[in-house]
């Protein structure tokens, strides 16, 4: 089956994603992997069966995931990085040895479906726009060579940067500077491969820049006035719709309506700075819970009402090695230790529907975009009582409520001591990046740990 078809399978029956309306989409997920604190891939592999998964898309192709995905009935979007761009789009030998490494290699085994060639390629820094179509034609070529070209499609993942417009969805169009040289030379080469075109999409990014124009109701799919497209009289009841639509009129006014998009992307944090508005626990959970109703029970945009929406949530964990703003490290639905950062009704039934019956975490004053520092508990005892060692000596965090008969002793644990001691550590260097490690014994979270009566110190 075609990534890019409806997943009418239920792989287990644990009730988390029942992929059974023939007119709903379908969810996948996102495996990052920068990180230093994740399961095993076999655990990984497990957690998503667990949780009724079966679309996975990586950004690479790891051997030791590959492995760990075979004969796991997941079907897999594996990557080729920006960085390998240059060299596909000059050498076919190049990617017929590429594509027998790390697809050909893998499968049958591994379900593996499409390759996203490149990542928002249009906004990396080392200018490998030029590369991107000849990259993808290769790559194809090397698939028709192994006769994977009818299992296998190509795409590229885009970020929403590259339009030049997209409000109101109507009048969506992209960069001028884009167009010619490798829009259209992408879209005919989707057209003639019955492709999708991969998009990443953050309603997240749009309301943080707009808070004041955008309503956060419009950006979590909550109940909302909806806005009117000025152009086509057409209603949007949320904003990730209109995102999507955005890019539908883009591609027409180009003259490409007929290419399907699938969201290669799409999350919201759970934990961000204090300028990244509109960071949280409660509106990831609200935007996520919302987003699984929306596709599962819903039809198409209202552009393409009769193309169901297939989306990838971003991402699977928390990724503490990610640069960049505290957010960048938060977009988990799990933590390191496979427990969830909040909790998302995966099916359909359960997904809120409005506010009185909403089941995810209410924003709380106290907690809203405050983040800790615990203990990895799957990590050695040594590794974390040298942690602790250096939190409470050299790193000056105040340990004086876990000491016998404090405030904090109980429970007496290595774990429990240890969370402290690196929280006070984090809390006391500002949440800086970097301050919560201590050698991959240690993780950020965005609820208020709990060990027993402690409370542990938030640094306002």
């Amino acid at each position: 089956m075609s990534l890019f078809v409806l997943s009418l399978l239920m792989l287990s029956s644990f009730s988390v994603i029942p992929f059974t309306h023939a007119d709903s989409g379908m969810i996948g997920v996102n495996y990052g992997r920068i990180a230093n604190n994740l399961p095993a891939p076999e655990k990984v592999v497990e957690l998503l069966k667990s949780q009724g998964v079966n679309r996975v898309k990586l950004y690479d192709t790891d051997s030791s995931v590959l492995t760990a995905l075979a004969n796991s009935g997941i079907k897999v979007v594996v990557s080729l990085p920006n960085e390998n761009l240059s060299a596909a789009a000059a050498d076919q030998s190049y990617t017929d040895a590429w594509v027998q490494d790390n697809v050909k290699k893998y499968t049958p085994a591994t379900d593996i479906e499409a390759i996203a060639v490149g990542n928002e390629v249009f906004v990396d820094p080392r200018n490998t726009t030029a590369y991107l179509v000849p990259a993808m034609k290769n790559v194809q070529s090397s698939l028709a060579k192994f006769s994977l070209d009818g299992a296998i499609k190509i795409s590229s993942p885009l970020a929403l940067s590259a339009l030049a417009n997209s409000y109101p969805p109507s009048a969506g169009s992209f960069k001028p500077d884009l167009i010619e040289p490798v829009i259209k030379p992408m879209l005919d080469f989707l057209r003639k491969t019955s492709s999708h075109l991969m998009v990443n999409a953050y309603p997240f990014f749009a309301y943080a820049a707009n808070a004041d124009k955008i309503s956060l109701e419009y950006a979590l799919f909550k109940e909302n006035a909806g806005n009117v497209d000025s152009g086509n009289g057409l209603k949007y009841e949320n904003l990730l719709d209109a995102q999507i639509d955005a890019v539908f009129a883009a591609m027409s006014a180009v003259g490409f309506n007929d290419i399907k998009v699938v969201v290669t992307e799409t999350g919201w944090p759970s934990a961000g700075d204090g300028n990244e508005i509109g960071a949280g626990s409660a509106n990831a959970a609200a935007y996520n819970g919302g987003l699984v109703k929306r596709v599962l029970t819903g039809n198409g945009t209202p552009l393409k009402p009769e193309e169901p929406l297939n989306v990838y949530l971003f991402a699977l964990f928390n990724e503490n090695q990610k640069t960049g703003p505290t957010s960048e490290r938060n977009y988990g639905l799990f933590y390191p230790n496979e427990n969830k950062v909040y909790d998302v009704p995966f099916s359909a039934k359960s997904a809120p529907v409005d506010d009185s019956k909403e089941k995810v975490p209410v924003k709380s004053p106290s907690h809203v975009g405050q983040t800790w520092c615990v203990a990895n508990g799957k990590t050695t005892k040594e590794k974390l009582q040298e942690g602790l060692d250096y939190a409470c000596g050299e790193g000056g965090a105040d340990c004086r409520p876990i000491q016998k008969g404090a405030t904090c002793y109980d429970p007496e644990s290595l774990e429990a001591h240890a969370s402290y001691a690196f929280n006070s550590y984090y809390q006391k260097n500002a949440r800086s990046v970097g301050t919560c490690d201590f050698g991959g014994a240690a993780y950020v979270v965005s609820q208020p740990p709990k060990y027993g009566k402690c409370e542990f110190p938030t640094g306002h």
